[in-house]
């Protein structure tokens, strides 16, 4: 197991940032310890996929994306049957046809998402998610010309590593230091961010600071759109289960701070579903609360995958 520990020691350090980069770090990291493996007896297979999930569901607490991607190959694993010969090839394929089923619903969304930008608009975003880059560069690749603000996304300024991609796509760039937001929602067309987490009450789990963000966007009366694959939708919250809200260590806020000090440094939060505008999914456009089911036609495995 020390292939998983070590992606899952990456992945617990941020050395694997954004939802969509660690589920296909852990995916590759058990399917490549799967075809290294001499025995592939059914139970003993299947008994090597749950530890693995084991370690790697621990290395990030809010990250459905991740544990949607394992929970799919131990999902197919338990219904397929294979020879020695034929296993390592049936692993391959079953990584093969989620990332493939990924890169169709990332083209869709890319879709959906650019014909909400004209020549002129002016959007927000924050913090860095693969979603809402691909959809602007893309929007600029197709000659609209806009003006993005974003936030520097405190305490580990995942907005520089925005403001860098989007620059070098030629993009109009402005930062705002995270608490000067409100005084610019009004001179923005609407807000697009991503997520990390989707709830079953359509509520939607993503950097710490967006709901202030989204609460702050409905008192300026400024759309506020998430863009999401729904392979980040959380099938526990269906039986009651919340969320689990990563909390991180304080030195990343201030590393030298007073001994009696206590920080608390939450790596994300809920906004709820009553402050946005829209989901922008492989489903098109759907309102917050029509996601369970779009996830039920979709990607029925994701609630089979993970039931009470």
């Amino acid at each position: 197991m020390e292939d998983i520990r070590e992606a899952a020691g990456r992945i617990k350090r941020m050395e694997v940032q954004g939802a969509t980069n660690v589920a296909f770090t852990a995916l590759k990291a058990i399917v490549d310890h799967l075809i290294s493996l001499e025995d592939t007896e059914r139970d003993n297979v299947l008994v090597e996929v749950s530890q693995a999930k084991t370690i790697l569901f621990a290395s990030r607490e809010t990250e459905p994306f991740m544990r949607n991607a394992v929970s799919y190959v131990e999902w197919i694993l338990q219904r397929k049957d294979w020879t020695p010969s034929g296993f390592s090839g049936l692993v391959q394929r079953v990584s093969d046809e989620f990332v493939e089923a990924f890169k169709s619903a990332r083209r869709k969304i890319t879709e959906v998402g650019t014909k909400r930008i004209t020549n002129g608009s002016r959007i927000l975003t924050h913090c860095r998610s693969s979603a809402v880059c691909e959809i602007l560069k893309t929007a600029k690749a197709n000659g609209a010309d806009f003006e993005l603000f974003l936030t520097e996304t405190r305490p580990r300024y995942q907005g520089r590593i925005t403001a860098k991609e989007m620059m070098n796509a030629g993009v109009n760039v402005t930062m705002l230091v995270d608490s000067a937001v409100r005084t610019f929602l009004n001179r923005v067309d609407f807000v697009l961010v991503g997520s990390d987490a989707i709830t079953s009450e359509g509520n939607v789990i993503n950097k710490i600071g967006t709901s202030l963000i989204a609460l702050a966007s409905k008192e300026a009366r400024t759309p506020f759109y998430v863009a999401t694959e729904l392979f980040k939708f959380d099938p526990k919250t269906i039986h009651g289960n919340f969320e689990i809200i990563e909390e991180r260590s304080p030195d990343e806020v201030w590393i030298d701070r007073p001994k009696r000090l206590k920080i608390r440094n939450p790596a994300f939060d809920v906004t709820r579903r009553e402050y946005i505008h829209g989901i922008i999914c492989e489903e098109g456009v759907l309102p917050p609360h029509a996601v369970v089911e779009a996830v039920r036609r979709r990607y029925p495995w994701i609630l089979g995958a993970s039931g009470p």
